[in-house]
């Protein structure tokens, strides 16, 4: 079984690693679940990540003026992406970084 994203393969499970894990899991429903299981750990990690992004923002919302939320997930999370202050994972990592060396050049 080969997994892959946009085209690009990730991964192939072995004919041994396939047999493994048939020890637990009748053949006829192999690929079915594996499927299922990828589903859950990619849906699972986005609404982890939803839940940190509107904890985080909702109180932000508010202080920026913003008087109405949208309900639908998809149209709350571009409401924070447009926020002048919003930055993702990366751009908070560049900023902290900057930061600190900035504040070590001023040590020297």
């Amino acid at each position: 079984m080969k997994i892959s994203v946009d085209g690009q393969e990730l991964f192939e499970l072995t004919a041994i690693q396939k047999q493994v894990i048939a020890n637990d899991i009748q053949d006829e429903l192999f690929d079915e679940d594996m499927k299922r299981r990828l589903y859950y750990i990619l849906t699972h990690k986005y609404e982890r990540c939803y839940e940190r992004l509107q904890k985080e923002w909702l109180p932000k919302l508010a202080a920026n003026g913003v008087k109405s939320i949208p309900m639908d997930r998809d149209e709350l999370a571009a409401l924070i992406f447009a926020q002048p202050e919003y930055k993702n994972r990366s751009a908070r990592d560049a900023h902290e970084k900057a930061r600190q060396a900035a504040a070590n050049e001023s040590l020297v």
